[in-house]
Order: C-alpha cells, then structure tokens, then sequence
C-alpha cells in the first residue's frame, strides 16, 4: 500500500490478523443480529401463543368411547391424555360414553374398566376435559345419574351431543 510516496509492507502474520479479527467481528455482528431478530420472533410467537383464562381454545375435538375393551379405553384416553399435553389449556376435550363405554363413567361398573382408567378419567376431568354420559345408555341399564362419577355430564342422547358438538366445531375421533 502506498502513501505519500512511501511504500508500506505488511507480513503474512498480520494480514492473517487482521483477517481473523474482521471475521470475528463480522461473525459477531451477524450473530448479534440474527439474536435481535430471532428474539423478536419469539416474542411475536409470545405474543400469539398469550391466553388468558376465559380466552376459547383454538382446538376442540370430542371422542367417542363405546366399548367395554380395557385396550380400547387405554387408547382413547391416552389419546384424550395426550391433546392435554400437547395443547394445555387451548383445546377443549370432550369425551361421550355411550352403549357399553357408559361403563367407563359408572361408580360401580358392569363391565371390566381397570383401576387405573377410571383414575386417569378422574384426573383428566380435572384438566377439564368434559365427559359425557348417555342418558339412553344410563336407562337401558336402570341406571341414574347417582349411578355415574360426580363430574359426569348425563344428556339424554349421547349420539346427538357427538353431532351437536361436532356443528359447534369439534373435531371427532372414533376408533
């Protein structure tokens, strides 16, 4: 490099530097950057994921629960067990017990549901998942409503609530 007449030389050591000290400021920088931004982005998705109680959930899905089968209750209620997980409180969870499901739902079931199902139904009644008794079920058997778990919801006809809930947006899992 010249100036004024005077040529300046530089060895290989100090170019290499100089090199190293630009990149590392220029990876720097770009990181600094990508930071600002990034953080911004989170914030946003903060911003959109931010609930407040009362706010409706953005997800809503209903089960059907109709067997007696101890695997087929695993099934659905790992699943039902699972939306929680996943969606905390922005999804509603309902889950219709009808024909010899209803059995999942009584204080004192007919048919096998394990210890540990009606446990895990207790539990997710808690996170607020909404369960369901059929009234037609419930009279078929000669069952009344103090025949069924404290926070189970008894409607006449349970096929018309899978129905109805589906019209106000649920979206319906059967096995």
């Amino acid at each position: 490099m010249e100036r004024r007449g005077e040529t300046e030389t530089t060895t290989p050591a100090v170019d290499s530097g100089r090199r190293r000290m630009l990149g590392g400021v220029g990876a720097l920088a770009a990181g600094a950057a990508g930071w600002l931004l990034g953080g911004r982005a989170r914030a946003q998705e903060s911003a959109d994921e931010m609930r407040f109680p009362g706010d409706p959930a953005e997800h809503k899905v209903v089960y059907q629960l109709n067997r007696a089968d101890p695997d087929y209750h695993d099934h659905v209620i790992f699943s039902v067990g699972e939306m929680i997980r996943r969606y905390g409180d922005n999804v509603e969870v309902a889950v219709v017990a009808f024909a010899e499901g209803i059995h999942t739902l009584a204080k004192e079931p007919e048919r096998p549901v394990s210890e540990e199902i009606q446990q895990r139904i207790s539990s997710l009644s808690q996170y607020g998942v909404d369960f369901v008794a059929c009234g037609n079920t419930m009279e078929g058997l000669g069952w009344g409503e103090d025949d069924m778990v404290d926070f189970a919801r008894v409607v006449q006809v349970g096929a018309a609530e899978l129905m109805e809930l589906q019209q106000d947006g649920y979206a319906y899992i059967a096995w």
